[in-house]
């Protein structure tokens, strides 16, 4: 693959971790001013971004595989397809809902700092050990999170469980949608929209079934109508198409520089203000995302001498 291909993976990469961040602050704002509540939100929310994108998909992007042709996935495909749906939205994002609702923004973000140090260890099994740069930027960003949470968290018990599991299932989320896009069989459109409706009827499923059919408001409908189309249908499909280029490491430290983001975001817009402790754990996360991209950057400049 050549670096500017990577290059261009990495910053399309950051520009969906931009608009996932500020998907935090519409996220908090929509449970906290309306009547949606965190798993049916997430199952409307990932419902209708797959509404959005399936006549696209089905007027224009066709499968690149070997696998399946014009006549469908084929069947080898469906598994890793059914993982990825159930792993990146019904899990990741319907924990991370509930993490939101009960907690600080920030302080669940910064629970998230643990993902590359997870994917660090995971990507051995995809034949993409990590290098010490990306080892020393992932040991970087958990100090910082661990200076972060010196300072006043608001947080709760059951906020820090979903947080847990929103970040082992966001870990799996890119060990596994690296491992279904680095192969580039399938077009990554279709990767989205297949995982995205398998997770999402999930989530509607169970939202639905535990917190009841909601009231949607023009609010409310607003709110839902651009995380869906903006900052779902199209964010996650730039996402699995900067996959194809990227190793698994360098998805994940690009990932982890919503701990800064999302923290940032939320002191503008939801009054949740930092104080120095928060601040220097921030700058510490920082240093960390730094450290562990820089690395893959000098390794590809070592690739071209």
């Amino acid at each position: 693959m050549s670096d500017s291909s990577r290059c261009r993976g990495r910053l399309l990469a950051f520009v969906v971790t931009v608009l996932w961040s500020s998907s935090w602050v519409l996220i908090r704002v929509g449970l906290d001013e309306t009547e949606l509540r965190p798993l049916t939100f997430a199952g409307l929310r990932y419902f209708l971004a797959a509404f959005v994108l399936t006549p696209w998909i089905l007027r224009g992007t066709r499968q690149r595989t070997h696998t399946g042709g014009g006549e469908g996935l084929g069947r080898w495909w469906w598994a890793p397809l059914v993982a990825l749906g159930v792993v990146q939205y019904a899990l990741t994002q319907g924990s991370q809902f509930v993490a939101i609702e009960a907690q600080p923004a920030a302080t669940t973000s910064l629970v998230l700092a643990a993902t590359p140090m997870l994917v660090a260890v995971g990507g051995v099994f995809l034949d993409e050990p990590p290098r010490s740069g990306h080892l020393v930027g992932a040991v970087l960003a958990v100090v910082g999170a661990v200076i972060y949470f010196r300072g006043d968290l608001g947080a709760s018990p059951v906020g820090m469980v979903a947080a847990g599991v929103t970040v082992f299932s966001n870990a799996g989320s890119v060990l596994i949608g690296r491992s279904v896009n680095r192969q580039r069989h399938l077009d990554a459109g279709v990767v989205t929209i297949v995982s995205m409706s398998i997770g999402a009827v999930m989530l509607l499923g169970v939202g639905v079934a535990v917190e009841g059919i909601p009231d949607l408001g023009a609010r409310s409908l607003a709110i839902l109508g651009w995380l869906s189309v903006v900052n779902t249908a199209a964010a996650f499909t730039m996402w699995n198409t900067a996959l194809r280029q990227l190793p698994a490491i360098d998805a994940a430290a690009i990932q982890n520089t919503m701990g800064i983001q999302i923290p940032l975001l939320a002191w503008i817009a939801l009054d949740q203000p930092l104080g120095a402790a928060e601040l220097a754990g921030l700058g510490c996360a920082a240093l960390g995302a730094w450290v562990a991209v820089s690395t893959s950057q000098r390794n590809d400049l070592r690739r071209r001498q």
